[in-house]
């Protein structure tokens, strides 16, 4: 009963909570249960409240018995990203720097889905300070993906998938630069949304006009990421680049046709992003899929000439931005990786800076003109399937040797790089049985229409159904 219960989709728990055929109780103490039994094994959720979570639930309780006014996410227990301020509870940034840190507030993004009735549950595991997409740290240990445990489960969100995965909690927040939430949905068979820049705000942030970052929603389904999305979208004050659009626009049916979508599929962007054999194998097979929707298919790319340079310039500014403080105060106790990162944005010149804005700015435009010919783009989430938990990152991509951790996730940050919505969705397994996910890409501020595609690819497939097989008790 523990098992089927944590595995009903958010939106079905929803409303079982709201018509009391279930109480909050109930709903917290079996994922709380769950997590017991099953997350010694994957390690994703790493700090656990479960006094609080109760006691949260039971307030849920009282409210439900005197009105049928609650709010969208009534009940559902979550565990927030462990980079994520949370009052009274720590957050570690996977850092032995902040291993004992605890919060005297909540960032917005955990005050909204509080305030839209969310029980938190704890916090979930992350690299050190969310650098990279695989998921280990000094603090907590490595996360492995549910599907194999020898393998890796993604980052920088891969305590958020994982847990989705493992039905240790019905929905999960992330966020995304590189493809910290794409790439671990994709290695989890989870779903992730890379929305517009500015649909979810972030606060507080040391850069608040930045674009490359976002926090987005994750889910087993597309109604769930969406019923998500609805609670964490919506303008801020504090947040200059938020968008107008209210969270309830996206609590709305998400089904609708496809037929006349013109979509383009770009296996390699454009042979900006190759990719493993076995992970292309099975998206090739997916395209069909979307032809017996009624879509017109195309061999087509936007021209990225020149995103590479671009997306690591400005992220080595942004890490200087935020870290480069800890440079001098605490440099032996960061990793290499992390470390070589600020120094790139220290070593950058104006004239670097200077090129990479123009260069931005050609690419935006030449995203705008390719979607005036083309509804959706479908891409690899990740150039490789999940790979040894043991590894830092993956040797080589397509035969090719990586000479940085960075260059398998190409396929996800070229795509950060356009300001445009991005959806990963399960789309298969390799014959080893491991997850691969889809890339459904929109113009920008189409997010609803790329959750709409999704939501429509998802219910032809059904590959986000396949649950690991992971032992309890």
């Amino acid at each position: 009963m523990t098992d089927a219960l944590c595995y009903l989709d958010a939106t079905d728990l929803a409303a079982r909570l709201r018509r009391r055929e279930l109480s909050a109780r109930e709903v917290v103490q079996a994922h709380l249960d769950r997590i017991e039994q099953v997350n010694p094994a994957v390690n994703a959720i790493v700090t656990v409240d479960p006094e609080g979570a109760l006691a949260e639930a039971a307030r849920a309780d009282e409210r439900l018995a005197h009105t049928s006014d609650v709010p969208p996410l009534h009940g559902l227990p979550i565990a927030f990203k462990d980079t994520r301020l949370t009052r009274g509870m720590r957050t570690t940034y996977g850092s032995l720097l902040f291993a004992d840190h605890v919060p005297d507030e909540d960032d917005l993004l955990v005050d909204r889905l509080q305030r839209a009735g969310a029980i938190r549950l704890g916090k979930t595991n992350v690299p050190e300070f969310a650098v990279g997409s695989h998921t280990f740290n000094p603090v907590f240990g490595t996360t492995r993906n549910p599907y194999d445990t020898t393998r890796s489960a993604g980052g920088s969100s891969g305590g958020a998938a994982a847990a989705l995965a493992a039905g240790l909690q019905p929905l999960a927040d992330g966020s995304d630069m590189g493809g910290s939430l794409r790439n671990p949905a994709s290695f989890c068979n989870v779903v992730g949304l890379r929305p517009t820049p500015g649909r979810v705000p972030s606060y507080p942030a040391v850069d608040l006009w930045d674009t490359l970052s976002v926090p987005g929603p994750m889910g087993r389904t597309v109604a769930d990421t969406a019923l998500l999305l609805s609670a964490m979208a919506g303008p801020d004050a504090r947040c200059p680049l938020s968008l107008e659009t209210p969270g309830a626009a996206f609590r709305v049916p998400l089904d609708r046709e496809l037929r006349g979508l013109r979509v383009a599929w770009a296996p390699d962007l454009g042979g900006q992003a190759p990719t493993d054999p076995d992970v292309l194998a099975v998206l090739e097979a997916q395209l069909p899929v979307f032809t017996a929707l009624g879509c017109h298919l195309d061999l087509a790319c936007p021209d990225l000439t020149g995103a590479d340079e671009t997306f690591r310039t400005l992220r080595a500014h942004s890490f200087d931005l935020a870290f480069g403080d800890l440079l001098g105060s605490a440099r032996q106790s960061l990793k290499p990786s992390l470390v070589r990162n600020i120094e790139q944005g220290r070593d950058l010149t104006t004239d670097d800076l200077h090129r990479a804005t123009v260069a931005r700015s050609r690419l935006h435009l030449g995203t705008v003109d390719f979607f005036s010919r083309y509804d959706l783009l479908l891409a690899p989430v990740s150039q490789v399937a999940p790979f040894d938990a043991e590894w830092e990152y993956p040797s080589s991509v397509a035969g090719r040797p990586t000479e940085t951790y960075l260059d398998w996730m190409r396929s996800a940050y070229l795509i950060s790089l356009l300001g445009v919505p991005a959806l990963s969705v399960p789309a298969g397994f390799t014959p080893g049985g491991l997850p691969v996910g889809l890339q459904l890409i929109g113009p920008p501020r189409a997010d609803l229409a790329v959750l709409r595609a999704g939501h429509a690819y998802e219910s032809a497939t059904r590959h986000g159904r396949r649950r690991p097989d992971l032992a309890t008790g």
